[in-house]
């Protein structure tokens, strides 16, 4: 392990032994000055001059939030916050020094969570004007939609202040790693007593003991299969392209490892500060939260039991154990998916391109190095691909068959994320087109190849049916004047 992921490690230590004693403040304005207080020292303890950043990019886009018309401060602010990416990651075309990646990931997720209010206040204002407007019209039906009910945190929306935005973006819980959550479970911490009856040390014990599994895996995957030998001569002079081919198993593996980690880490945050704890009536989402009304909860909140659904941002057994590669994007990272679904895909404009440009904007959101391309958005050609032949050969097929068919879309699955994945890694161009030369570029001519072959067959599948109706509508009537002639016998 690096410098930086031990300073990366310690902090989130730190953070989740802070979780007992921030849980146990009765004064609410207190524990959220102590918590903003803390998340500001872990981001200097990391990041140091560099913190400056964060600073600066949460003031534009607290000031884009609070000054621009919330019909378009959401628009507003999600081009300051990712504009601000661009120089934050390319200031040493200015003589500044890189930043480093600990902070990085710090500038992401604020890069979310600002923009993100931003996005909540103007789908508030836009409930209250079309509410506004239903009353002035006398149009009762319109009752009937729920997405038009404006409730108190929509108008409280429209009252933020600056002090209580920063307070949100610097609040200590998920300010390193993650995970991503709305403003309104941020506020519930404070104003809910569901925290209190919540079983936080218990499901921190847990979460802890998982991630001392995952991190001795990624040391003794690290250690027998370090990422830096795949960039070494050795390993293009001296080793087959069947090894070459088969270390992005170990590689993605130690990446996964690594991720898990962190991500179990930040969970743990959350748990032993009861932050993010919801009762299990209240139908809970990764990221979202509660989808049903849970207000009426607060008064007998000891008699219910409680999850930490809202930040768990990565479903590990359902990532491992899944067939296919589609669901297993499904279960990756799942907070920040919930972001791009509700604030990218739901209101791109073009709907057609509305995929893409989740894609696309998770690619840049990660980063400007071309592994993140390579990657990400080398994603939905593997899907294509795994779609074409599910609809062949997988979607019908039932029993031993099926089971078979099953295990191999998962060794198929996870070619795919490793192949990709190891592009991530490798990060530059010439890293990654010397590694995919060296295999000559096996995943890619073979998905393609796959993708042909596969809309052949739907082809020549759809051809065989229409022949096949076409015969059994013949049959039926040229055997209609024969049941005809008998009835009238």
């Amino acid at each position: 392990m690096n410098i930086d992921d031990v300073i990366y490690v310690l902090c989130l230590l730190a953070c989740i032994g802070a979780g007992s004693f921030v849980r146990k403040l009765r004064d609410e304005t207190q524990r959220k000055y102590v918590c903003s207080i803390l998340g500001l020292i872990v981001v200097i303890v990391v990041s140091g001059f560099h913190s400056l950043h964060c600073a600066i990019s949460v003031a534009l886009g607290t000031a884009s939030v609070l000054l621009v018309h919330p019909s378009n401060c959401h628009v507003v602010t999600f081009v300051v916050m990712f504009g601000y990416l661009v120089f934050f990651r390319l200031v040493y075309l200015f003589g500044l020094p890189t930043v480093p990646g600990p902070t990085n990931m710090i500038q992401m997720l604020l890069t979310l969570k600002v923009s993100g209010i931003a996005f909540e206040k103007t789908a508030a204002w836009k409930r209250i004007r079309a509410s506004d407007e239903r009353q002035n019209n006398e149009q009762q039906d319109a009752n009937n939609d729920p997405s038009l009910n404006v409730t108190s945190y929509d108008l409280s929306l429209q009252q933020l202040t600056a002090t209580e935005i920063v307070r949100y973006s610097f609040n200590y819980v998920g300010v390193l790693t993650g995970p991503y959550y709305r403003y309104r479970t941020y506020r519930d911490y404070f104003e809910t007593p569901f925290k209190d009856h919540a079983p936080c040390v218990p499901a921190t014990i847990q979460q802890l003991k998982a991630a001392v599994f995952y991190c001795s895996l990624y040391l003794l995957a690290n250690y027998l299969w370090p990422l830096e030998y795949a960039m070494s001569d050795e390993f293009y002079n001296d080793r087959s392209v069947i090894y070459r081919v088969l270390y992005v198993w170990p590689t993605f593996f130690i990446f996964r490892a690594r991720i898990y980690t962190g991500l179990t880490l930040s969970e743990c945050v959350c748990t032993m500060a009861g932050f993010g704890a919801y009762p299990d009536d209240a139908d809970t989402n990764n990221g979202e939260g509660p989808r049903k009304p849970y207000q009426n909860m607060i008064k007998d909140a000891e008699k219910h039991s409680y999850n930490f659904t809202t930040i768990v941002n990565t479903r590990v057994l359902d990532v491992e154990r899944c067939w296919t590669f589609r669901e297993g994007m499904k279960h990756w990272n799942v907070c920040v998916q919930y972001w791009l679904a509700v604030n990218v895909y739901k209101l791109f404009p073009i709907k057609k391109y509305r995929t893409g440009a989740i894609f696309l904007c998770s690619a840049y959101w990660h980063g400007f190095r071309p592994g993140h391309y390579f990657c990400i958005m080398g994603a939905p050609f593997y899907v294509i691909m795994e779609d074409t032949w599910h609809k062949l050969v997988r979607k019908d097929a039932v029993g031993m068959r099926r089971t078979v068919i099953d295990v191999i879309f998962w060794i198929c699955k996870w070619f795919g994320f490793s192949y990709l994945g190891t592009a991530f890694l490798l990060s530059s161009f010439d890293n990654i087109w010397r590694f995919y030369s060296s295999v000559y570029h096996i995943g890619y001519i073979t998905w393609a190849l796959l993708v042909a072959v596969g809309v052949y067959l739907t082809k020549l599948k759809k051809s065989a049916e229409r022949k096949a109706k076409r015969a059994a509508d013949s049959t039926a009537e040229a055997g209609e004047p024969d049941a005809v002639k008998q009835k009238a016998q």
